[in-house]
């Protein structure tokens, strides 16, 4: 097995996870003490590994953090990573993604916020410049909040176009540009919105989560509030592919890095109910882009279960077989090393954990 990493945010600071080889996993922290950290990153794409951390200080305010020795020491700019010009009359009340883009964008790193504006930096984290033509998009002042704020929490990037990307916004819906952000399309078709009058607006839908497939990258996952969906065409259009799990409320949803049409979920009762779907911690896997489900149970609790898995809170590596991991807001985190069938409790009695991501290295 390769060495790895685990970032767990978490609302009083990040927790790191390492382990070698096929040994024991060891956590430090918390590394920002008493700091929410509602996003975290891993960029490989350098001569050394970047740790990418969003922390958010109730003194001195959100920030964005970076490491190349895997957490022994971090930088902080001098100047704010992440800022509103003043001309927007916004201020930055927290940063909710970041997200390395491939290969094909060098250097490029997108930051996701609240208020909800895609930020975008060429030195892999250490400056962002807004995206005005989304920020200034038509549709903006028909935005509403949602019941945890207004955030661009999502970014997918096309590894074979670095002019394609596609982002998520509570509660605004899913938006594309195929020209490197001057142009910004509502990419909503067939995604319900339960919640308002017309529950087929163009815009307005509440999309949690999105993922995007191993082998086929115009096919994505999308995690709604109530309903989930795959595209086939980079979210030009959604089908329902909820069927056959036990409730189609959720937060989280994440992609396999290599088998083709796989995909998991974490399903919840229902929004007025945010706890896992009959009491019981299960993750579900569709290994047919969404046909059929099944849970993944094997190492997990058996008994009733409270433990709420948000949005960025279920990863995998890019192991073979692959590491799938969750936290939950009971201050657990649990990890698969062979694709999702057995499972292993790492910590428990954390903080809420907000976030998650892992990665190997050495394989």
């Amino acid at each position: 097995m390769a060495d790895a990493v685990l970032l767990v945010g978490t609302r009083k600071g990040l927790f790191i996870g390492r382990r070698r080889g096929d040994g024991p996993w060891e956590f430090d922290g918390p590394h920002f003490n008493a700091q929410a950290v509602y996003a975290v990153a891993v960029d490989r794409r350098g001569p050394v590994p970047r740790l990418l951390v969003g922390g958010d200080s109730s003194h001195w305010g959100p920030s964005v953090f970076t490491s190349d020795d895997l957490g022994a020491t971090w930088r902080e700019p001098t100047a704010p990573a992440v800022k509103f010009p003043k001309d927007t009359g916004a201020s930055l009340e927290r940063v909710w993604q970041l997200h390395p883009a491939g290969p094909e964008a060098p250097g490029v790193v997108y930051a996701g916020t609240e208020p909800a504006a895609l930020f975008r930096s060429t030195d892999r984290g250490e400056s962002f410049e807004l995206v005005r033509p989304l920020w200034e998009h038509p549709s903006r002042g028909k935005w509403v909040p949602g019941g945890g704020g207004e955030g661009l929490h999502t970014v997918i990037t096309d590894p074979r176009d670095a002019d394609a990307v596609t982002v998520a916004v509570s509660t605004a819906g899913v938006f594309r540009t195929r020209d490197g952000g001057a142009s910004w399309t509502p990419s909503n078709q067939g995604v319900s919105a339960v919640f308002l009058p017309d529950p087929n607006p163009e815009f307005g839908q509440c999309v949690h989560k999105i993922a995007q497939d191993a082998g086929d990258t115009d096919r994505l996952y999308l995690q709604n509030h109530w309903g989930v969906y795959r595209s086939d065409d980079a979210g030009g259009r959604w089908t329902d592919i909820g069927g056959g799990l036990p409730s189609d409320f959720g937060f989280a949803v994440a992609a396999h890095p290599h088998r083709p049409d796989t995909a998991y979920v974490f399903p919840l009762n229902a929004d007025s109910d945010r706890v896992p779907a009959e009491h019981r911690c299960r993750v579900f896997r569709t290994r047919d882009a969404g046909a059929t489900w099944e849970p993944l149970t094997r190492g997990l609790p058996a008994g009733d279960h409270y433990g709420t898995v948000l949005r960025d809170a279920l990863c995998t590596d890019d192991a073979d077989p692959a590491g799938i991991y969750f936290g939950n807001r009971n201050g657990e985190v649990y990890a698969s090393h062979d694709d999702g069938e057995s499972w292993q409790l790492l910590a428990e009695h954390l903080p809420d954990v907000m976030c998650v991501r892992a990665a190997t290295f050495g394989q």
